[in-house]
């Protein structure tokens, strides 16, 4: 699954390179290198890929086909299978040759990968810029169009309310006032350590807008055991959030906090550093 969830490392290059559309050549640039990196919701939630029915297919048969070919070079070609155990942001034709151990057929492989997500992502590829480049040239927004298409596949009440809610909690800032004192180190945990950037990032600014004594890093589920103990607060962000009762158990084994966000919640922390030196400093008030 190079490029993320959805094998999607070529997406952004086929945006890029080849759209006609304005749009979607800007979507590209914005987002080629993180995917690269394996960081993929910029083109997730920028294009969008999800909720979009045209990149349904690719976006579910890539990965499988990703998987198939693979077993093939390992069961039928004799290629090595993955021996080293490399850092989730590692790109993934890198990845793929570092991790089989520097093989040649593992290279051949990579490359046999890219060509074949080129040909699965581009007649759904071509089909969506074709939308796109029309609603330029008609003057129709994108976003309206895209809601419009969600609004009639789907019921949207639930994620209105959400947003609603976010919105009027923005219209009533509240003034922070710093009660901490000893230095705090915060870890944010998500799926795969991009989304949890966003409020390690918020946090950061804020304390040093603020002064406060906390320092926040980003990571990704999974990989955390063995960093954990560096920490005095673990945020869940929502993806992750329902591991909430399996991590409390290392927490408080640990003398860690634990606290868990939901969606419309998180998205009001990530853009709001004050509410979200307010949360860390609550974490600590109990």
């Amino acid at each position: 699954t190079m490029g993320g969830t959805g094998a999607t490392l070529v997406v952004p290059f086929m945006f890029m390179w080849l759209s006609k559309s304005k749009r979607n050549k800007a979507i590209g640039r914005a987002s080629v290198v993180p995917t690269f990196f394996g960081v993929n919701e910029p083109i997730l939630f920028g294009a969008p890929i999800v909720l979009n029915p045209v990149f349904f297919v690719p976006f579910i048969f890539a990965p499988i086909a990703n998987v198939w070919i693979f077993k093939f070079f390992v069961d039928v070609l004799g290629m090595n299978s993955f021996s080293v155990n490399l850092p989730w942001t590692t790109p993934g034709p890198l990845g793929i040759v570092i991790g089989t151990g520097l093989g040649l057929m593992s290279l051949v492989l990579a490359l046999t990968l890219i060509v074949v997500d080129v040909v699965i992502y581009y007649p759904f590829f071509k089909v969506y810029d074709a939308q796109i480049l029309e609603e330029e040239k008609a003057g129709v927004s994108s976003t309206d169009s895209l809601k419009e298409k969600v609004e009639g596949s789907f019921d949207t009440k639930k994620a209105k309310a959400v947003l609603a809610s976010v919105d009027a909690n923005e219209n009533d800032p509240k003034v922070f006032e710093n009660k901490i004192i000893e230095a705090k180190n915060v870890l944010v945990l998500c799926a795969g350590g991009g989304t949890s950037g966003l409020l390690a990032n918020a946090l950061n600014k804020a304390a040093a807008e603020y002064g406060a004594p906390v320092k926040a890093a980003a990571g990704s589920y999974g990989a955390h055991m063995d960093i954990m103990k560096d920490y005095d607060l673990v945020i869940l962000a929502p993806q992750v959030a329902s591991n909430y009762e399996d991590i409390k158990q290392d927490t408080d084994r640990l003398g860690v906090k634990l606290a868990k966000t939901q969606g419309g919640q998180y998205i009001k922390l990530t853009r709001d550093g004050q509410g979200a030196l307010a949360f860390v400093q609550e974490q600590f008030e109990d």
